[in-house]
């Protein structure tokens, strides 16, 4: 029986993207491998298992760590990327559907703008940064890092609304127009609900972001009971001058990685919907 080319295409791909998953999640197995056993056993190797005991207590010793706590680290991060992700997605969903829906002087110039500042690195920027929050007096404060993480993530959210917004169809938009309803009301009425694919997208990619983020973190937080997760991973694991506990330091980027993969999994549905829907008009 003769094979279709489709279905040998389609048994290539697979192999090619079960051969790169398994590449991808080598390292994290290493880690996690390292998280659930003692040093003494990762000495030669994760993949030594000529002893194995797993345990959870470099979990324990990394969540209660004597001097920094990654307990208090996952809060602190948590104060900062919730309002970090729902700020900048409240005012560019606004703005981009400003910029797909109406028409307006120099338009196409303030959205060029919008879009190069995509393209500012953040290490061109960090020492007037710091000057200005210096200034303000938002420096080791959390107020200043998210307003920062609010401001990085304007551009490029503005952009994504923007694109989904103008694949939406506008009849239903111009039928309730007709009807009376405000601008603002079909906004939040039925642009937004229709939304939420793109949403979920912003929310997962910007939470991820800046719950990753260390640069700004390392600028802007100096004072131990305020540095984040990521900064205290710096700091966990370290028993002396010239050696780290690579087994309690492994269960620490473990506990802070869990957080952003939960909430990728929880939106995954609404994210791949979010990500490839304003490329195909509906």
């Amino acid at each position: 029986m003769k094979i279709k080319k489709s279905t040998v295409m389609t048994v290539i791909v697979h192999l090619i993207a079960w051969t790169v998953a398994l590449f991808w999640i080598l390292p994290f197995m290493g880690v996690f491998m390292a998280s659930i056993r003692p040093y003494s056993e990762i000495i030669h190797g994760w993949w030594d298992f000529s002893s194995f005991h797993p345990t959870f207590d470099n979990f324990i010793k990394a969540w209660n760590h004597r001097d920094f706590p990654l307990s208090r680290g996952v809060i602190n991060s948590l104060i900062v990327a919730v309002p970090s992700t729902f700020i900048p997605l409240l005012v560019g969903a606004l703005a981009g559907y400003a910029f797909a829906r109406f028409s307006f002087p120099i338009k196409n110039y303030i959205f060029l703008t919008v879009v190069l500042l995509m393209s500012l690195p953040q290490q061109s920027i960090a020492v007037p940064l710091y000057q200005m929050m210096s200034k303000f007096h938002l420096v080791d404060t959390f107020l200043g890092l998210i307003l920062v993480h609010s401001a990085w993530g304007l551009p490029w959210i503005i952009l994504f609304m923007r694109n989904f917004f103008s694949a939406l169809p506008v009849e239903i938009e111009e039928a309730a127009r007709v009807d009376g309803a405000s601008y603002f009301k079909i906004f939040y009425k039925i642009v937004l609900p229709m939304s939420l694919p793109a949403l979920a997208s912003v929310i997962v990619l910007q939470f991820m972001w800046v719950w990753n983020d260390l640069f700004m973190a390392l600028i802007l937080i100096y004072s131990d009971p305020m540095k984040l997760a990521t900064q205290r991973l710096i700091y966990i694991g370290k028993t002396g001058y010239y050696h780290l506990d690579w087994s309690v330091l492994s269960a620490a980027s473990v506990i802070v990685m869990i957080v952003p993969i939960l909430i990728f999994v929880l939106l995954q549905k609404y994210y791949i919907k979010g990500m490839v829907g304003w490329t195909i008009k509906g």
